[in-house]
């Protein structure tokens, strides 16, 4: 088999269909997702070991897939006809490969994303920590970089991002910026967020905060005068905010809640949903930092922030089970899809009549 043609088939097959990933797995046929379903391309042969493998290599190289072999997981990216981009991992299973590709949409604008307005203001802060939450998948790092790209194209500002693997390729603008790739251009995230501080950074990304150090060095950035941009594996604002303290040693937890307090610009919880008109369309919480807010982290009362949220309409916040509440009645989503993630299901039907 000639993977690099094959490979070259099957991602325009997925550009063609509207699809998000493919998958590689030994003993299926070649596998796109489209609209949440897995779709398999039947009009192709099933996988073999050396098939998976095959890819594997067309895509990373050698020195990649002997790291690979020897780490026996790997992040990477792909670029296609300098065209199309393309985040990709590889794991063993059952002591075969594994390959699972997504491909990155092109940088839209936030209202081209049907996400918050307030979502420009904040990219034009010039400080404090602004964090994108929600499972894998759900457009954290879409909504992020709809940010960097308003900031690009509005100011002249340094914008240094971390991330593994990169995935939007930006080109400047009006600013300046710089995309390192953890295990390409530096050892890991610490290292390069500590450097760059060095660096005269105005904006720094981080494509996810994995460990403490990480977290602590962040908020201290935001601290110091920096807009530092990041992702968490979270569901919600206030369970954010628990697991960024939790994170920490109880000794050192009141400093970071004090820290968190100060420096926080705010929270955005994301979910992506079937669109009634095809496609997907993000529902949203917003959690901005009020006085109100502040305190209730600073005292530990973080259960209340959802209290706050529901309340804070007028100030800007966004409350999930009201969000998707309007999508049904702008006939946007289905009520069923829309139940699968409220919070308050009697507080969401009495919205909805």
């Amino acid at each position: 088999m000639n993977y690099d043609v094959e490979l070259d088939d099957l991602i325009m097959t997925l550009v063609k269909e509207g699809g998000s990933d493919i998958h590689f797995n030994v003993g299926n046929f070649p596998t796109v997702r489209v609209s949440r379903e897995l779709v398999p391309l039947t009009r192709k042969k099933e996988l073999t070991a050396d098939d998976t493998v095959g890819f594997l290599r067309s895509m990373v190289g050698e020195k990649a897939f002997t790291g690979f072999v020897i780490k026996q997981e790997l992040d990477f990216s792909y670029e296609h006809k300098k065209e199309y981009r393309l985040r990709g991992n590889a794991s063993f299973q059952r002591g075969v490969v594994s390959v699972a590709l997504r491909l990155v949409p092109k940088v839209k604008q936030i209202k081209d994303l049907n996400l918050p307005e307030q979502l420009m203001e904040i990219a034009r802060q010039k400080e404090g920590f602004f964090i994108v939450v929600g499972p894998i998948g759900q457009g954290k790092s879409t909504t992020l970089a709809s940010m960097i790209s308003l900031i690009n194209s509005e100011s002249r500002r340094h914008i240094v991002t971390i991330e593994d693997p990169i995935e939007f390729l930006f080109d400047n603008d009006k600013s300046i910026i710089e995309q390192r790739e953890v295990s390409i251009d530096t050892v890991d995230f610490p290292t390069a967020l500590r450097h760059a501080f060095r660096q005269d950074a105005d904006v720094i990304f981080i494509g996810e905060m994995r460990d403490r150090e990480t977290i602590s060095t962040a908020v201290t950035a935001a601290e110091t005068g920096h807009l530092v941009l990041s992702t968490l594996h979270a569901n919600s604002a206030s369970q954010t905010i628990d697991r960024i303290i939790d994170t920490f040693p109880p000794e050192q937890q009141d400093q970071i809640r004090v820290q968190l307090a100060g420096s926080l610009l705010g929270i955005m919880s994301i979910r992506l949903i079937p669109r009634i008109s095809g496609g997907l369309i993000p529902a949203c919480e917003l959690l901005l930092n009020t006085g109100a807010v502040a305190n209730l982290i600073r005292e530990n009362r973080t259960h209340e922030i959802d209290i706050l949220i529901e309340t804070g309409m007028s100030e800007g916040m966004i409350d999930l089970d009201r969000n998707l509440a309007d999508l049904v009645k702008r006939g946007e989503i289905l009520r069923e899809s829309a139940l699968e993630r409220v919070k308050n299901k009697n507080f969401f039907e009495r919205l909805i009549q």
